[in-house]
């Protein structure tokens, strides 16, 4: 019978991006892993977390080197480590789970989390091999890419043989940056992380779902066709006519705001009335200035905007409110920050972070579309 893992998350940690807590090593210390949809290895920081040899931990002779999109990264000594994820019966632990231990890292890497968890399905990822065990020792990159590559299984595979579908992880949040309240107490800065379902926590939503066509599932690609502001006309979005480039948007749980292209974000703001566009624009403009809650005025007079992208049977509409893309009580009660960023590449993918989930259950289903996978939205509860 095949196991579910759910994990509760917040916001806290990572100012906007969502943890999950999970129990690492021998002792199963707790640690706040940061869940990202856009890589697949496992690490944990390596000031807050030592190998423990004589407890069960195994080193290795690899190292795992990655890099990411807002050009942090690490570089960690590959152990094998008991890994415990979900809360009371939804427990499931994995004995051997590969983990790098993060020996350098770029600076705020890890924030005020412990370490990151890469929830993109990848059946194989791939680490250095060294001449003698890689912990406590460093190497230099040079020294790395100078040595031959292996493939290992990364955690969300491995997990298979604990009866857990690996291809299959499922997300409620509801914001994209803290609300200020009660901290990490406060509802609105928690949700879950399901490994292995969904469909069956109907407590976390209502109505059916609406299934988006994953074009690629190593960043869940997708076809985003328009956008539309209100009840205004669509505006169309291009396909990139790019041969690497496999879609024109991806779906990412680990991004706190919209980003999109200059040209696609103008033509959205020039959809907005006088005063709306002139607070938008400015607030984007200037690195995403937080503005006061009072020069909103009412947020139900601003639009909401519709996603339309290519589903299996027929388009999908998703709607983001201004709830949602105006953060209201962001970090500090009385200020609004916007969700919405603009990308440096006018030809660049649009990438729909949380503000796209916050208003739906969302299922990321490689399982699904004869395994290429489908994206799945019901609103959320």
């Amino acid at each position: 019978m095949a196991k579910i893992a759910r994990i509760p998350i917040t916001n806290i940690y990572m100012k906007g991006d969502y943890t999950g807590r999970f129990l690492i090593g021998p002792a199963q210390k707790p640690m706040n892993l940061i869940l990202d949809t856009g890589s697949s290895a496992l690490a944990v920081d390596g000031r807050k977390y030592q190998p423990n040899v004589s407890g069960g931990d195994t080193i290795t002779n690899l190292v795992q080197l990655s890099s990411y999109g807002d050009n942090s990264g690490w570089a960690g000594a590959v152990i094998k480590t008991r890994v415990t994820a979900g809360v009371g019966d939804s427990q499931v632990t994995l004995p051997d789970a590969n983990v790098s231990v993060a020996y350098e890292e770029s600076q705020a890497m890890f924030g005020d989390a412990d370490g990151i968890l890469g929830l993109a399905y990848a059946p194989l990822d791939q680490a250095y091999i060294m001449p003698g065990p890689t912990w406590p020792r460093k190497y230099s990159d040079a020294q790395l890419s100078s040595n031959p590559t292996k493939d290992i299984a990364p955690y969300l595979t491995q997990l298979s043989s604990e009866s857990v579908i690996s291809d299959k992880i499922s997300f409620l949040t509801r914001r994209s940056f803290p609300h200020q309240g009660a901290g990490a107490n406060d509802p609105l800065n928690q949700g879950w992380l399901i490994i292995g379902g969904g469909e069956e926590s109907a407590d976390l939503y209502t109505g059916t779902f609406q299934s988006v066509k994953v074009l690629d599932d190593t960043y869940y690609n997708t076809n985003l066709k328009a956008v539309v502001v209100g009840q205004t006309s669509p505006i169309p979005v291009e396909p990139i006519n790019q041969p690497t480039v496999p879609s024109n948007s991806i779906v990412d749980s680990g991004t706190n705001s919209l980003n999109l292209p200059p040209r696609l974000l103008e033509a959205i703001l020039s959809k907005l009335s006088d005063a709306q566009r002139a607070l938008l624009s400015k607030s984007i403009n200037h690195r995403n200035q937080p503005v006061a809650m009072s020069d909103l005025g009412d947020l139900s007079k601003w639009p909401n905007l519709t996603f339309v992208l290519e589903g299996i049977d027929q388009d999908v509409s998703l709607i983001v409110s201004p709830m949602n893309y105006w953060q209201v009580n962001a970090f500090q009660a009385g200020v609004a920050m916007p969700a919405i960023t603009v990308s440096p590449d006018d030809e660049g993918s649009s990438i729909l972070g949380l503000p796209l989930m916050n208003g739906y259950f969302t299922i990321f289903d490689g399982t699904a579309n004869n395994g290429r996978g489908v994206i799945k939205f019901a609103p959320s509860r």
